[in-house]
């Protein structure tokens, strides 16, 4: 398993608390540190055991909480169900038959409610568990800000609006992203996570059948299981090289032209973000130091703190 130096990773978590200090007190690492002291080791242990028993959960994770805190800000309403009076997020078009992992935040927050009731959100369980989950499958571990509060709405419509599609060009991507106060370094960086993980036939099968920024090899082994018809759901590992192993392969693959979808690839086609995707595909460091410091700027995208939303008991619905 490919690792970094300890020295590399105390200056994660000294770059980590001096951004916690640059974005002032609304959040810190140490929130829960009198009302909740058992809460880091709560989340790491539910998440080992999730990601030994399927270590595709650390990618699942870490997708819900891009996608959480890409609609309405890092709220926790992505976990929300639907009932007859709130259209969740859950069913929009780039979630449906997509999200997966509610169940182990169920298990994470029922856990840190036994031990400490109406106290933590589940936006903030949420944070820790994608941090876990990365750390687990030999990526960077940092510190995550809390003390966000949890919403109580949550919409379909701001979800099919503001997520990334996998049709997405550079520009549409880095636009997107600037919306949200992130550069196109963060891009970059966060778009790494697609070292892990798969993805569904339906969000790849433009891009393997009618781009020409392909790898005409690559292009026909994912065709042997994406058809131009059909089998929608049939996945294929983001990264081939190493699909449950957080490293810097789904750089090495750009530079190949084995991106498995379109907005992958984009990244590395001629464009503004090439010199970067190179940089990373040779320097872990690089793309492990730029990850974490983008992680937590993307995890403070429109928090809710104090009075502004609510403690919820149960993930999946509003108190």
């Amino acid at each position: 398993m490919a690792m970094i130096g300890k020295s590399s990773f105390l200056l994660f978590f000294l770059l980590s608390a001096l951004a916690c200090t640059a974005r002032g007190q609304a959040l810190s690492p140490s929130f829960y540190s009198r009302t909740c002291p058992s809460l880091q080791f709560i989340v790491s242990s539910v998440m080992t055991t999730a990601v030994q028993r399927d270590p595709r959960m650390g990618a699942s994770i870490l997708r819900l909480f891009f996608h959480d805190c890409f609609v309405n800000g890092c709220d926790g309403s992505v976990l929300l169900d639907d009932t007859p009076w709130l259209i969740g997020e859950k069913n929009a078009g780039g979630n449906r038959n997509s999200l997966r992992g509610f169940e182990v935040i169920d298990a994470i927050k029922a856990s840190v409610e036994a031990a400490c009731n109406a106290t933590v959100s589940c936006a903030d369980i949420l944070a820790l568990a994608a941090r876990d989950g990365v750390s687990l499958l030999g990526g960077p571990t940092w510190l995550v800000d809390l003390g966000r509060r949890d919403g109580r709405t949550a919409s379909r419509a701001a979800a099919d609006s503001n997520l990334p599609a996998s049709s997405s060009s550079l520009a549409g991507l880095i636009g997107l992203f600037g919306i949200k106060g992130l550069s196109p370094r963060d891009l970059t960086a966060l778009s790494g996570a697609h070292t892990i993980g798969r993805a569904r036939c339906v969000n790849f099968r433009g891009h393997i059948y009618a781009d020409r920024n392909i790898d005409p090899s690559f292009a026909s082994f994912r065709q042997l299981s994406c058809p131009a018809f059909g089998r929608d759901d049939n996945l294929a590992p983001l990264d081939t090289r190493s699909q449950d192993l957080f490293d810097n392969g789904y750089y090495r693959n750009l530079v190949e032209r084995r991106g498995l979808m379109h907005s992958d690839q984009e990244l590395y086609n001629g464009g503004s973000q090439d010199s970067l995707v190179q940089l990373y595909s040779v320097s872990t460091f690089d793309f492990f130091r730029d990850f974490v410091a983008a992680m937590g700027k993307m995890g403070n995208i429109g928090v809710l703190t104090g009075r502004r939303g609510e403690i919820r008991l149960n993930c999946r619905r509003v108190n």
